[in-house]
C-alpha cells in the first residue's frame, strides 16, 4: 500500500486547518501512520472559500460525485448539521471508506444508523473531535476504561456558556453583557441559542453517555436547561456559599438501575476541580469504580485545536488500513433504561421572592415539609416590603423539588420562585 486517499467534506474553520496540517505535516504523518496520506479531494459549498495554498483542482461542489471519482480510503466530514452530512457519510461508508466526523448533532440524533452501516461494510467510524475539541476524551472512555465501570460523568463541554458564566462570576457582568462580550470575541454565534439553551451540550452528553454506559443514548433522551435565566443574584449567592455556577453535562447511574443524562446549570464547590475551569476551556470529570476520579481538560473548540483531534483519528484509521484491522466498534450491549429526568437526586438551591410579612417563613417551610423536601439552610435578604429567601435543601429528587416549587407559587405571599438549581460535586 503506497498511499491512502483522503477526501475532506467541508473546508471551513476546522476543515481548512485539517487541510493545512495534512499539507504541511505530510512527511511526519506518513511516518506515524506507516503510509502516505494523500489529500485527494475537498468538497465545498462555494469554490470561493478554497485556500490559496491548495491546488484548486482538489475542489468540487458535488461531494457524492467527488467520492465516486476519487474512491477514497478515508472521508473526513466537517460540514456539520444533519443533512446532507448524513447522506454523504452513508455514501462514503457504503462505498468502502472509513469516516472521521466531528458532527456531534448527527451522532447524537442518528449515530445508530452510522455505526450499523460501518459495521455492515467493515469500515471504521471515528469521532473524537465531536466532544470537547482537542481533549483526548472519547478514546480513553471507549478503550482505556473498557475494563472499568463508569459511575458518573460531569462535564463542562460548551465553551460559550463557560465564558459567559466566568465573566459573570469574575467581573460582575450581567448575563446580556457577558453574552455580548462573548459574541464580540467570537466565542458565541450571532444566534447563540444552541449554546446558551444547552442544546449543544445535550448532544455531547448523549455521546458521552453512550460510550460510558454501553447503551445507545440520543439527544432526545437528554433533558436540557440553559443559562439564560441565571442572574447576578444567583452568582452572588453561589459565591456566598463558596460555590461557582457552571453549565454541566451530567451522565450517571441511577438508583433504579438505569442512567440519567441531563444538561443544566449547577452550583459547584470552588474546591472541586471543575470550578477552576475558566472562560472557553472545557473539562470532563469522570468517576469510575476502579480508576476513581479522572479529569480531562483543554481547549474545547476552535479550528486548530479541533483539527488535532480530527488528524489523530485520520492517523489511527490509516494505521488500521495498513494493518487490515478495525477500531473497536460500537459497544451497546448493556441496554440500560433512561431514567426520568425527575429521578435525579441532589441538593438544590432555590431563590424565592416573597412579601416580607409575619408567617411567610413558616408557610414556606411547611410547603417544603409537605412535599418531603428537607431544608438544610435558609437565608433571608430583606428590601423594604419584599424579601428574597435563599434556600438550600438536603438531598432530594428533582421531581419532589419541582412539585414543591409549584406549590410555593400558589402561596399568596410568594411573588415568584426565581431560580431552582442543583448543587452537586460535593
Amino acid at each position: 500500500m503506497d498511499s491512502l486517499r483522503v477526501v475532506l467534506l467541508g473546508c471551513g474553520v476546522v476543515g481548512s486547518q485539517v487541510a493545512r496540517l495534512l499539507h504541511e505535516n505530510a512527511a511526519d504523518l506518513e511516518q506515524r501512520a506507516g503510509v502516505k496520506i494523500e489529500l485527494a479531494g475537498i468538497a465545498v459549498h462555494d469554490l470561493a472559500v478554497a485556500p490559496e495554498f491548495l491546488d484548486s483542482d482538489l475542489f468540487s461542489t458535488d461531494a457524492v460525485a467527488l467520492m465516486q471519482q476519487v474512491k477514497p480510503d478515508i472521508v473526513v466530514e466537517l460540514i456539520g448539521g444533519i443533512e446532507p452530512a448524513r447522506e454523504f457519510i452513508l455514501a462514503a461508508i457504503n462505498g468502502g471508506a472509513s469516516v472521521v466526523t466531528a458532527n456531534k448533532a448527527l451522532l447524537a440524533q442518528d449515530g445508530a444508523a452510522l455505526h450499523d452501516a460501518a459495521a455492515a461494510n467493515g469500515v471504521d467510524l471515528a469521532f473524537e473531535a465531536s466532544v470537547a475539541g482537542a481533549i483526548p476524551l472519547l478514546r480513553p472512555l471507549r478503550e482505556s476504561l473498557a475494563g472499568d465501570k463508569v459511575v458518573r460523568i460531569l462535564g463542562i463541554v460548551n465553551g460559550t456558556t463557560n465564558y459567559i458564566l466566568t465573566r459573570m462570576d469574575e467581573s460582575g457582568a450581567d448575563y446580556w453583557d457577558a453574552l455580548a462580550e462573548a459574541q464580540a470575541l467570537g466565542f458565541a454565534e450571532a444566534d447563540p441559542t444552541a449554546d446558551v439553551e444547552g442544546l449543544d451540550a445535550a448532544a455531547k452528553a448523549a455521546i458521552l453517555a453512550s460510550l460510558a454506559f454501553h447503551t445507545r443514548v440520543t439527544s432526545a433522551d437528554v433533558s436540557a436547561e440553559g443559562i439564560s435565566k441565571i442572574t447576578k443574584t444567583d452568582i452572588d449567592a453561589a459565591r456566598a456559599m463558596g460555590h461557582v455556577i457552571k453549565l454541566l453535562a451530567v451522565a450517571e447511574r441511577s438508583d433504579d438501575g438505569g442512567i440519567g443524562v441531563r444538561v443544566n446549570p449547577a452550583m459547584v464547590p470552588r474546591t472541586h476541580p471543575l470550578a477552576s475551569v475558566r472562560e472557553s476551556f472545557n473539562a470532563v470529570f469522570v468517576e469510575a469504580e476502579a480508576a476513581g476520579e479522572l479529569m480531562f481538560y483543554g481547549r474545547g473548540a476552535g479550528g486548530v485545536p479541533t483539527s488535532s483531534a480530527v488528524l489523530g483519528d485520520v492517523v489511527a484509521l490509516a494505521r488500521n488500513k495498513v494493518l487490515g484491522a478495525r477500531a473497536p466498534g460500537e459497544s451497546v450491549y448493556a441496554h440500560l433504561a433512561i431514567s426520568p429526568a425527575g429521578s435525579a437526586r441532589s441538593r438544590h438551591y432555590i431563590s424565592i421572592d416573597v412579601l416580607d410579612r409575619a408567617g411567610v417563613l413558616a408557610k414556606v417551610a411547611s410547603t417544603f415539609a409537605e412535599h418531603q423536601v428537607s431544608i438544610e439552610t435558609l437565608r433571608q435578604d430583606g428590601r423594604g416590603d419584599d424579601a428574597t429567601l435563599i434556600i438550600v435543601t438536603h438531598m432530594a429528587s428533582a421531581a419532589d423539588v419541582a412539585q414543591t416549587v409549584e406549590a410555593l407559587r400558589a402561596v399568596e405571599a410568594v411573588r415568584d420562585v426565581a431560580t431552582v438549581m442543583q448543587v452537586i460535586g460535593e
